[in-house]
This record gives structure tokens, C-alpha cells and sequence, in this order.
């Protein structure tokens, strides 16, 4: 793989311990970004991705489920073709394996939080709380909260505190140890995608701002307000769904379907109506978005102020125009690579790539932190 990046900061001496790696591990793909600390700045080294296709015997683009080692097999050969040189890491973990929910807790008990949130969290989990890792985050009060409404109605009660509680399964964090071990890394962290997404995608806001990421099995939509997560829902279709409307409408190969929604998208008039089949899985993830913007307006009275595509599949021709018309709010597309400095002439080709590589550029300036 060619790598203009290495080639243009080649000259620059950079100790080892500076060095950091993001990896993304999707269901479709894996994605790396290599970032570096100059001068107080992230500074982009190298990136790449591959397919998991191969790895399971089937097409390029198609999710699938993985074992650990083959896992870690992939994961070294895009560090290979990369040019990655470090393997200080952050992992991801799959919103798929993790819950999150949000619990109201006594106000008063919050030096008891520790002992109190796993019993409660009991009451949420389906499954014995043994099998599962807890987090959780007491939410600073709303604005409203902590002063009388300007309009005399009567004040929120403040007896509560609401918590984010996070739940991951035991089998997806003991999964990335084991990549870990079998690829050689040294991981210091697995986070769940959103938090990821969420430092790589936004720019700081008071008002509610959207992130829709569109993976290739499923869409997350959730809901950010002053930096802190909100709300979250899960759309179980993605940019794969897309992909098999088309070769099933077409009676094509899956490879061959790719091919045509990537350079059809949902744009225009087609002989084959292929904007049509398209628009269908679209249209479904769009009207379940839109039902859980309308929800959380009806719990919040707070109105989205900007929503922000990402993941391969914010990609697809004519889905910010059709988001936009949908929801009649500002749309734009991720770009994460803002968040970092790298060479001017490869801004156009970034910009191109961004929205892929939210999560591994998130878990990347959270590693960054750590030195």
C-alpha cells in the first residue's frame, strides 16, 4: 500500500511512546488510523482498511461473524499494509455486543453509586449481571434543573439524578483481549463505537445534535446535547441491506450489486429502478430515525439542531439530500480527519474517506490523550 503520509513526515524524528493506533473492528471491516503527538497536535501518520470478506469465504462488503484469530489475522495484515509502526492501541467494541441504557438514581445516595447501580442495573439486563462488565456516568443536571423555570411553572424535581449505564458482555471484552494477544497489540482500552464516533464526528454544542452511523449491518442514531449522550437507538439495517434489495431485484451477485449501488446510489431515474429498490431500505432507516427524533422531542421539548451522517454507508449517492428533505433539518456529512493535521494535498481523498473512519479516528485521540 502506498503511503503518502510516512512519505511526507518521513524526515521527522518521533519517539515511539507518541505514536498510537485507533482500530475499528466492524462487521464488514476493520479500519486503522496511526496518529502521532507533534508540537501538541495529532498528527495523521497512516490509515487503512480491509475487508472481512475473505476471512469468511464470502464478498467484499458483506457482514460477518468472525472468530478471535481470524480477527487478529486480518488485523495484522491491514497493520502490515498500512505501514503502521506502533502498537499502542485502542480497540472498539460493537454497540451489537454492549447495552446502554438510562436509570434515574436518589440524588442523595451518589457516594453509594458504586454499590447501588449493579443492583438496579438488574432490573434492565436479560441476562445474569456476571456475564456482563458495567459503566456508568452520573449526568450533570439540565439547565432547568437547577434554577425555577423564567415562566413560574413549577421546578423539575431534583430528588433524582439520572445515570448512564453502559453494559458490555463479558464474551465481547474477553474476544478483544484475545485479538489483542494474537495480533501482538498493546491495548490499553476497547470502547464502545459511539463514544468514539461522538469525539470524532461533533464539534461542541449546547443544542441536541444527531449522529446517524450507517453500518453495513445496522444504523446507529443517537442523540448528543452538550457533549454528553442523550439517547440512543439501533436500526437493524445498514448499507448491506441496501446491497441485497439490488441483486435480488436484478438476480446479480452481491460483488456485482455493490458495484451498481455505489455508483447508482438513490439519485435519478433507472432503467432497472435501481434508485427505487435502494430508496426502500432508506426510506425504512429515515422513518425509524425520524420516530426516534419525534419521541425524544415529545421527553425533551428540545429540538435537533444538526445531524451529522457517518460509517461507509453516509457515502451512498443522494442520502444527504434525501435526509435533509426528510427531516427538515441541517444534514451534513462527517469529517473526522478535521480533527487532525495531515498534508494538504490529501484533504479531497480524506474528506472521501472520513466518514469510515470515525470510530478508529475517535479511539485514536482518546489514546492520544493517554501520553
Amino acid at each position: 500500500m502506498s503511503n503518502p503520509i510516512s512519505d511526507f513526515f518521513g524526515s521527522i524524528l518521533t519517539p515511539k511512546d507518541t505514536k498510537v493506533l485507533g482500530i475499528d473492528i466492524g462487521s464488514s471491516s476493520i479500519k486503522v488510523v496511526q496518529l502521532k503527538k507533534q508540537g501538541g497536535k495529532a498528527v495523521l501518520e497512516t490509515y487503512g482498511e480491509i475487508a472481512l470478506g475473505p476471512y469468511s469465504g464470502t464478498d467484499l462488503g458483506r457482514a460477518t461473524v468472525l472468530s478471535a484469530d481470524k480477527l487478529a489475522e486480518a488485523v495484522k495484515d491491514l497493520l502490515k499494509e498500512s505501514n503502521t509502526t506502533t502498537l499502542n492501541s485502542g480497540l472498539s467494541i460493537s454497540i451489537g455486543s454492549s447495552f446502554i441504557v438510562f436509570i434515574n438514581m436518589p440524588s442523595s445516595e451518589q457516594k453509594n453509586y458504586a454499590e447501588m447501580v449493579p443492583i438496579e442495573a438488574r432490573k434492565y439486563i436479560p441476562i445474569p449481571i456476571s456475564e456482563v462488565t458495567l459503566d456508568w456516568w452520573a449526568l450533570p443536571k439540565d439547565e432547568k434543573t437547577v434554577s425555577e423555570f423564567q415562566n413560574g411553572q413549577k421546578v423539575e424535581d431534583d430528588k433524582t439524578t439520572e445515570v448512564l449505564l453502559i453494559v458490555i458482555n463479558n464474551d465481547a471484552l474477553n474476544k478483544n483481549i484475545e485479538i489483542q494477544k494474537l495480533a501482538g497489540l498493546a491495548t490499553s482500552f476497547s470502547e464502545v463505537e459511539i463514544f468514539s464516533c461522538m469525539r470524532a464526528a461533533l464539534e461542541p454544542s449546547v443544542a441536541p445534535q444527531i449522529i446517524m452511523d450507517f453500518g453495513a449491518s445496522s444504523t446507529k442514531v443517537f442523540v448528543v446535547e452538550r457533549g454528553i449522550l442523550r439517547a440512543s437507538h439501533v436500526v437493524s439495517r445498514g448499507s448491506q441491506d441496501i446491497t441485497l434489495s439490488i441483486s435480488k431485484s436484478m438476480g446479480i451477485s452481491f460483488e456485482e450489486a455493490e458495484k451498481i449501488k455505489i455508483k447508482q446510489g438513490i439519485l435519478g431515474e433507472d432503467k432497472n429502478n435501481i434508485s427505487e429498490v435502494s430508496s426502500i431500505t432508506v426510506d425504512y432507516i429515515l422513518s425509524e430515525t425520524g420516530r426516534f427524533i419525534m419521541n425524544y422531542y415529545k421527553k425533551s421539548n428540545k429540538k435537533i439542531s444538526k445531524i451529522v451522517l457517518t460509517g461507509g454507508g453516509s457515502l451512498l449517492r443522494g442520502l444527504k439530500e434525501k435526509a435533509q428533505n426528510s427531516f427538515e433539518t441541517p444534514v451534513e456529512i462527517a469529517d473526522p480527519f478535521s480533527k487532525v493535521e495531515y498534508p494538504a494535498f490529501l484533504e479531497e481523498v480524506l474528506k472521501t474517506a472520513g466518514p469510515e473512519f470515525t470510530v478508529a479516528i475517535g479511539l485514536a485521540i482518546r489514546k492520544l490523550q493517554e501520553i
